[in-house]
């Protein structure tokens, strides 16, 4: 925060928008079509975050009462119900909304049931919708920096769309510092640096954050989470900006020990920065089970080589990192970080184990159809029998031989009696050479930030509204227990959308 107000702004602007993902897009957007002049901010040479590298789905709702049910279970009382109700009826607007956005490029929305993750009340109400054609398009010309999903990559040149064909001023590599604040604490502006020069901007009307969360800063993550270290799934760009700049405006922080994670590979090149993912299979539902089809080829064990967990959580993109978190005060280190990765011939042929994802200039990174690169690369590590394999990792041969032959006879009976892993994905280890691979705990996104309100304004560490500064999208996401698959990418559309109108609407200062 400054109270100093400059003597003089290099640029202004009605709504100033920090930070260019679907939150930013959505937001700058809605601001311009209230009749507010716009400014973007953005701190990377590219446009578009870890949006750009996501599924693209977006998570939408037939019902906004059984939306908000589902919301309000899964939350566990870490949000207030009014923002939960707001964030389930733009669900329910959403396919509209992305039919009016797709307009400006013929971009084919397509809309899907799909129920929730997990089943709580009102879980079959929801479904997705994603961009499923853009003609004549092409990611890799488009986004030659990013790694993801075709559908994430349609769904941001949709946005970058909108924002062109509006006209909205959009200033890359330059990164917003502090917030400017009038004696009376409105957030009348921001510093930012742009070509190594400081410049001032003036928001006649407000500030809208939509800079993501910190899945790029080491050190925010060791203050505020139990488990490390913690390797960044995608994005380097998110440093936690956003959350210095409301705190230093006297915000609120909420959720900030959750995060949407699982875990990953950790490449032997100390210059690659990012965990790999794990091969990405379908999610499944409690009580309904699996696809017969899905086969999951690895256990994981700790470093005395035993299992610890279930591979195969249902929203394991999710959660797959929380039984990693254990802290030995015996030991004094974590037993689980790293864990260990185990398959089998058999199970290193069946399909790539690895997924990268990324948007990063310079980068160039896939996976082989067969792992023999990356077994070439030291990704993957081979062993001639399990006993080798178990000196290797530092673990006694009788613990590793006994985890391996329990684990398959549970294979042959059908049932995990341990930590209860679908049946039908589980996949016994018998054929050598064996494989392995440091398994380390993966961060997709945060979700901690800035406390917001239900018009999305930031709320200040004694539940007053800070004036004239709004948050949406992942900064301060408003899931504090359990995530919801495509819940952060409705509420950059929903939040930035909401905000945006908002922010349009205020008075202009003179």
């Amino acid at each position: 925060m400054s109270r100093s107000v400059p003597s003089s702004w290099d640029d202004e602007a009605d709504v100033v928008v920090v930070g260019f993902g679907y939150a930013g897009a959505m937001t700058a957007v809605a601001a311009h079509d209230a009749g507010a002049t716009v400014a973007i901010l953005e701190k990377m040479l590219d446009p578009g975050g870890i949006s750009v590298c996501s599924a693209g789905g977006l998570r939408i709702a037939a019902d906004a009462d059984q939306a908000f049910q589902y919301l309000h279970a899964t939350n566990a009382g870490t949000t207030p119900d009014d923002v939960l109700r707001r964030l389930a009826q733009g669900m329910t607007e959403l396919p509209d909304m992305a039919r009016e956005l797709a307009a400006v490029n013929g971009a084919v929305v397509g809309v899907r049931e799909s129920p929730a993750n997990y089943p709580l009340p009102g879980y079959e109400t929801f479904g997705f919708v994603y961009i499923d054609d853009l003609p004549g398009f092409d990611a890799s010309s488009v986004f030659p920096q990013v790694r993801g999903s075709p559908q994430g990559a349609r769904l941001f040149k949709v946005m970058l769309d909108n924002v062109a064909k509006r006209g909205i001023s959009v200033r890359l590599a330059t990164p917003a510092r502090r917030l400017v604040q009038d004696a009376d604490g409105a957030v009348i502006g921001i510093i930012a640096e742009s070509h190594g020069r400081r410049i001032a901007i003036r928001a006649r009307r407000a500030v809208v954050l939509t800079t993501g969360g910190f899945e790029g800063d080491a050190e925010m993550q060791r203050q505020h989470w139990q488990i490390k270290p913690v390797m960044s799934a995608a994005f380097r760009g998110n440093t936690g900006d956003g959350i210095r700049m409301a705190q230093a405006a006297g915000a609120q922080l909420w959720h900030m020990w959750h995060f949407h994670g699982s875990y990953g590979f950790r490449h032997p090149d100390p210059s690659y920065p990012f965990a790999i993912r794990t091969k990405r299979l379908p999610d499944w539902l409690p009580g309904k089970g699996l696809r017969e089809d899905v086969r999951m080829t690895w256990i994981v064990v700790d470093r005395s080589g035993r299992r610890f967990m279930n591979e195969y959580d249902p929203y394991m993109q999710d959660t797959g990192h929380r039984a990693m978190e254990r802290f030995d005060p015996v030991t004094q280190r974590y037993p689980r970080i790293p864990a260990t990765l185990i398959i089998d011939e058999e199970g290193r042929k069946l399909y790539p184990l690895g997924a990268p994802t990324y948007n990063e200039r310079g980068l160039s990174m896939s996976w082989s159809r067969d792992n023999q690169a990356e077994i070439q690369s030291g990704v993957i590590r081979r062993a001639q029998s399990l006993e080798e394999l178990a000196e290797r990792i530092g673990s006694a041969p009788s613990v590793l031989r006994a985890t391996v032959e329990r684990w398959n006879a549970m294979c042959g009976a059908g049932q995990d009696d341990e930590f209860g892993r679908p049946p039908g994905s589980m996949v016994p280890i018998r054929t050598p050479p064996f494989y392995f691979a440091e398994l380390w705990p993966v961060v997709s996104n945060t979700q901690g930030g800035p406390r917001h309100d239900a018009e999305q304004r930031v709320i200040d560490a004694f539940g007053q509204p800070i004036p004239r500064l709004y948050a949406a999208g992942e900064l301060g996401s408003v899931f504090g227990h359990l995530y919801m698959s495509g819940g952060n990418l409705a509420e950059c559309f929903v939040g930035g959308r909401i905000a945006g109108r908002n922010a349009a609407s205020l008075p202009a200062l003179r």
